[in-house]
């Protein structure tokens, strides 16, 4: 097992790793739209923006992209945001687009209106 950060991605802000790798699967926590341990201003469009770029930059620190990402899950604190946050999302990933699951929760870390989790396949070597 071998964990992975990235300094362009939020640290964690509980006792847990950013990711880990286990075997050929990479588990990403989820990430909530942090930047310079900061919440980024703005509404759900900036926060999928940021989420998907912490995400990309654990992927980068990890030796992988976003192409490696099989499984997706999205918690939102109103799934009347889901368009917005769809639109920004695909613009993150290309077809086949990883399975997802989105679900409306009340509330999130730091107030966020998203946060987003993840699980990346890399095919073994030889």
């Amino acid at each position: 097992m071998q964990a992975i950060s990235s300094p362009e991605a939020p640290k964690p802000i509980g006792p847990y790793s950013a990711a880990l790798k286990v075997g050929s699967f990479i588990f990403f926590s989820g990430q909530i739209p942090l930047k310079d341990g900061e919440l980024v201003g703005g509404g759900i469009r900036e926060q999928t923006q940021q989420v998907c770029e912490n995400l990309r930059a654990l992927c980068e620190a990890a030796g992988i992209s976003l192409a490696h990402i099989v499984k997706t899950t999205v918690f939102l604190t109103d799934l009347a945001d889901f368009q917005i946050m769809n639109e920004v999302y695909s613009s993150f990933f290309q077809p086949p687009y990883p399975a997802r699951t989105t679900i409306g929760v009340a509330q999130l870390p730091r107030g966020a209106k998203i946060e987003l989790e993840a699980v990346a396949f890399i095919e073994a070597q030889g």
